[in-house]
This record gives C-alpha cells, sequence and structure tokens, in this order.
C-alpha cells in the first residue's frame, strides 16, 4: 500500500491540465449499456473508478478497449444482468448500471453500493425512479433484483431528505429514455454531471428536455444507436487546484476548466482573497491579498459542492480569523477533522457545522486519508504545512485525481509516493 509524502510551504506556480469529470464519466460509460452498437467516449480520467467500471461493463458482456483517454465500449453477444457484490462493493457509483439494465435487459440483478465512508447514503431514491416507470423490486442477500415486462412513464419526484440526487437521477434518466411514453423527473439533480450524461444520451437517439433544471422531461424511444462523445473537465479536481493556489500563495493556470461550473466555489473563494480571472484556454488563480474567512454551507448545485467542503476547510485552517463550515449534503462528512487537526488546525464540530479558528501555519504530520476528498483536503494541508507531512491510504485519492502527484510536482510542489511499512 502506498502513502504520499509531501514537504511543504513551496509556493505553486505555472500551468496544470485538468482532466475528464470522474463523476460524468462513470454514468456515461454505463449508459453504453442501452446500446447494441459501439460508443467512443473521450476526455476519459485514468482513474481507479474508471477502471472498476469498465471491468463492471466487462461482466456484464461489455467489450471495453482504452487507448490514451479514449475508451471505446462495444457490446457482445453475452449479454448479463448480474452486477456482482466484487465489483460494486468497491465503488458507490456501480449502482448507475440498475438503470440502464432495466431498461434494456427489462431485469437487473445489481449488488448493493460501497465506496467511500463519508456517511449514510441510501439508495431509496434510485429503486422510487425505478419502480415508478413500472419495474418490480425486491431485495435478496444484499442485490437489488429487478424485473419489468415493459416500462411504462410516469411522473416521478426525486426529492430526498437532503435534497435531490445525481445518481438516482441518472439511473432513472436511463431507464426512462427506452420506458414506454412521457417521463417527468421533477427535483432532479441539475450538476453539470447530470447534463453531460443527458447529452451523451440525447446523441445516441434519446429524446430528453430540461436536462440542467430541476425539471427533466422524457419521451421514450424504441432504441439508443452508438455515439461519440467527450466527457467534460472535471469541476471538482478544478477546485482543488483553485485552493491549492490559494493555500500556496501561488499562481496557477488551469486548462481546460469550465468556470461556469463552478459559480458558488468562485464566490467563496473571492471572498476569500483569491483572484480567480479566465484567460484564453482556461482559469488563472493566485491571491489577491491576504486570505479572509468565508463561511460555508454544502447545498444541491448550484450550491456549493458538499465535494469541495474538505479542501475549503484546509483553507480555511489557515485563515486568520473564524469560519463557520455547515454539511446539508452528508451531515456525518468531518472525518477529516481529526487529521487537520493533528497538524495543528484548531477546528471544533458542533452538530452539522465545523467552526474554524484560522492559524498561522499548519505542522507536518503523518495522517490517514478516509475518503476522496478528505484525501485532496490532506494533500492541500500538506503543501502549505512546515516540514514533512505522510499520507497514508491514498489509494482514496486515485480514485477521483488522475496523475496529481505529478501535477503537482510540475507546479512546484515536492510530492512523491512510497510504500508503507
Amino acid at each position: 500500500m502506498d502513502k504520499l509524502v509531501i514537504e511543504g510551504t513551496r509556493r505553486l506556480k505555472g500551468a496544470v491540465q485538468v482532466s475528464g469529470a470522474k463523476n460524468a464519466c462513470l454514468p456515461i460509460l454505463a449508459a453504453t449499456l442501452l446500446s447494441d452498437e459501439k460508443c467512443v467516449i473521450r476526455n476519459a480520467p485514468a482513474l481507479r473508478d474508471i477502471a472498476t467500471m469498465l471491468r463492471l461493463l466487462k461482466a456484464l458482456g461489455m467489450k471495453t478497449t482504452a487507448d490514451g483517454d479514449i475508451i471505446t465500449v462495444e457490446p457482445t453477444k453475452g449479454r448479463k444482468y448480474l452486477a456482482p457484490y466484487k465489483l460494486v462493493s468497491t465503488m458507490r457509483a456501480s449502482v448507475c448500471v440498475l438503470g440502464p439494465l432495466i431498461g434494456k435487459m427489462r431485469q437487473a440483478e445489481v449488488s448493493f453500493p460501497g465506496g467511500c465512508i463519508i456517511g449514510p447514503r441510501p439508495i431509496d431514491l434510485h429503486l422510487k425512479g425505478i419502480s415508478s416507470l413500472g419495474a418490480d423490486l425486491s431485495i435478496k442477500k444484499g442485490y437489488i433484483i429487478a424485473r419489468a415486462k415493459e416500462l411504462h412513464g410516469s411522473r416521478i419526484y426525486l426529492g430526498g431528505h437532503f435534497g435531490s440526487s445525481v445518481l438516482a437521477t441518472a439511473n432513472t434518466m436511463m431507464a426512462a429514455v427506452l420506458a414506454k411514453g412521457h417521463t417527468l423527473i421533477e427535483n432532479a439533480a441539475c450538476e453539470p454531471e447530470v447534463q453531460d450524461l443527458a447529452n451523451f444520451l440525447v446523441r445516441m437517439g434519446a429524446k430528453i428536455k430540461g436536462h440542467g433544471t430541476p425539471r427533466i422531461e422524457i419521451t421514450g424511444v424504441k432504441k439508443l444507436g452508438g455515439a461519440e462523445h467527450t466527457v467534460i473537465a472535471d469541476r471538482i479536481e478544478t477546485g482543488t487546484y483553485m485552493i491549492a493556489a490559494a493555500i500556496t500563495d501561488g499562481d496557477i493556470t488551469i486548462k481546460g476548466s469550465r468556470l461556469e461550473h463552478l459559480t458558488a466555489v468562485v464566490d467563496k473563494l473571492t471572498e476569500a482573497g483569491v483572484g480567480i480571472t479566465e484567460v484564453k484556454g482556461g482559469i488563472r488563480v493566485r491571491r489577491k491579498r491576504n486570505l479572509s474567512p468565508a463561511d460555508v454551507t454544502t447545498l444541491p448545485y448550484p450550491g456549493f459542492p458538499t465535494d469541495m467542503q474538505a479542501q475549503m476547510m484546509s483553507l480555511m485552517t489557515v485563515t486568520k480569523g473564524i469560519s463557520v463550515i455547515t454539511e446539508k449534503i452528508y451531515p456525518d462528512r468531518f472525518i477529516h477533522v481529526s487529521e487537520l487537526n493533528r497538524m495543528g488546525a484548531e477546528i471544533h464540530l458542533e452538530g452539522a457545522s465545523a467552526i474554524v479558528k484560522g492559524i498561522k501555519a499548519l505542522s507536518g504530520a503523518p495522517v490517514m486519508a478516509s475518503d476522496l476528498r478528505a484525501s485532496a483536503a490532506l494533500v492541500l494541508a500538506g503543501l502549505a504545512a512546515e516540514g514533512r507531512t505522510d499520507i497514508s491510504r491514498v489509494y482514496h485519492l486515485d480514485r477521483g485525481y488522475e496523475k496529481i502527484e505529478q501535477k503537482l510536482n510540475k507546479l512546484g510542489a515536492k510530492i512523491w509516493r512510497e510504500k508503507e511499512e
């Protein structure tokens, strides 16, 4: 098992290329199950989660090939509908094969998903969406069993206790595109990743309107064809490098990103004293003044993303003053707090809020990653900390950040991998 080692207090400068969005690419790959023709996905990131999805597609009877950032998926004669525990249990996003399997094959057996430990993440909205289209569902031996002679369009409300769900919206949308009649999804997730999936489905021949709004309308078609598609840039990776520039008093140009996907993050970083400007081919990020505290509340898109909460907390630990970070998507998503405190941060939890009192500097220390975005937060803290930081369990990081140490070293960081003892 690898660990990352960082020698901090190096000012980052230069340009970095952002990879394709993991959270868009995964459901797009799952959507290839809806077609009997070849699909070509471009700008796919080289990540552990993408590799897991490709193994899952192979287990479902699809032929996959990867050439750089281009993935080709073709169906074979041996199509299957069982998504096994061994694969699905390692990655929560694997559950997004449920919609295309029931949509295309009218049957599916999908293991309950696994992935990061960031608090309860029920799949009730997934089941609600699929059952509303006419599928019979049952739970047996840890598997979701879905059967349908025919799917029918329906009016579906996908509101949950903490708002809309990206994967539930994706699953319902993928099942509905081959359902008979008209489907209306209300309180649909509006994230750019949902929009990207819908754009891919439209290229395949689906009839979808309203994606990017809380009201998605779908008219079912008899079949979908193959398509080529380029995945959008990863907005969370973009936001992480924005904070890398701010926390190191750096000057970074982030290539390939779309600023309109990060409005809430840009707003809070600007409030904190970070200068963000669009330049040819990307975004330039640097401090405009001394950092100021900023209160953050995570909300569904276009609100501040929960996947940027931990990284923003790292920045606030070295920002003079008091910041309050409130988590309204996953209220238990604070496992990184204890690790940041090991580095000298002063963070106190009060329910679903973290009270952060900024200090002059963090101190390098051995810390442990608990999930994907917590890993990124610890990397950012290590970049700013005095001395050496050792981050164990970085396999979490490899699920969502492509070649992060190479990209950071190119910007002037000193970061490398070692085998854990």
